[in-house]
């Protein structure tokens, strides 16, 4: 099974680190793409409207919600 791996982004103007499964990963950087926007960008608009989660579940349910829409 693949390990989580960090990255670092700006969100809101400060750094945070995320650790997500490289499939996730993967997912929110073709998302990006097609959304002509940068992966940063992508994770504040998720994290504006994440309410109680914390960001990496936020993401993973994100992207399950996109794969389920396809």
């Amino acid at each position: 099974m693949p390990k989580a791996f960090k990255r670092s982004l700006t969100i809101s103007g400060h750094r945070t680190s995320l650790s997500l499964e490289p499939e996730f990963w993967a997912v929110l950087k073709t998302a990006a793409q097609e959304e002509r926007k940068s992966l940063a960008a992508l994770v504040a608009e998720i994290d504006r409207g994440r309410g109680e989660r914390n960001l990496s579940s936020a993401l993973r349910v994100w992207v399950l919600n996109r794969l389920m829409r396809n």
